[in-house]
């Protein structure tokens, strides 16, 4: 698969203007993959070359060796002074995790945040994750962290033989979507056993859109 692929698949789309700025979507159907061995589940961070086309929303839990630059770089800011307010307070922490993409953690008071989080972000995909780099040391650069953050996306493979992620908005060039698109499918091809051989298909779609097929034979909009 090329790039010119997924642009094709995107001009296709064209016509589906709606009144809002719609998100595309990529997915990729997995085939020939045993998921229920653990070996096999497919989980990474994708950095995009062009970006989501959107604000990417993160939180910082940090301690104050790090809250002044986290201030700085993330949208929201928590310290250990303001646990006892999440404490017993599952509404709050939702809503902690509804607003952000992502959650940064200083290390050395993990314990403390999956201790008073860990049960409401835990769930819902949302704990600092040392993988994405989001557990760092105190004397961590947020700054190039959170830049990083907001062009990333997370995909996964673990239950289900199917990949599915946010790739960018309809304000954003056919083209840079299109880029964003190669970033995740050469990703994604490369962490499967067979690569190119494991994908069963691959689709791109908006918000209020039906999905089209993604193919070097041509593409095609699925009603």
């Amino acid at each position: 698969m090329e790039q010119k692929h997924f642009q094709e698949a995107i001009t296709k789309l064209e016509p589906y203007k709606k009144k809002f700025t719609q998100t595309y979507e990529l997915i990729i159907n997995l085939r020939e993959l045993d998921l229920k061995k653990p070996e096999n589940h497919i989980e990474a961070w994708v950095k995009l070359p062009s970006g989501l086309g959107k604000e990417i929303k993160i939180c910082a839990i940090v301690g104050p060796e790090l809250a002044e630059q986290a201030k700085e770089s993330c949208n929201t800011v928590i310290t250990p002074d303001d646990f006892p307010k999440y404490v017993g307070d599952k509404k709050a922490i939702k809503k902690l995790a509804e607003k952000h993409d992502y959650f940064i953690a200083q290390a050395n008071i993990m314990a403390d945040i999956a201790k008073n989080f860990g049960r409401v972000l835990g769930p819902r995909g949302k704990m600092p994750n040392p993988k994405a780099g989001c557990v760092v040391p105190p004397n961590a650069n947020l700054n190039t962290l959170s830049e990083n953050l907001r062009r990333t996306v997370r995909i996964a493979a673990k239950a289900q033989p199917s990949i599915k992620t946010a790739i960018g908005s309809e304000a954003m060039k056919p083209e840079d979507v299109a880029a964003n698109c190669m970033a995740v499918y050469t990703t994604v091809a490369r962490k499967l056993p067979n690569e190119q051989n494991n994908i069963k298909s691959v689709m791109i779609k908006k918000t209020m859109s039906p999905p089209a097929l993604v193919s070097e034979k041509g593409a095609e909009v699925l009603k």
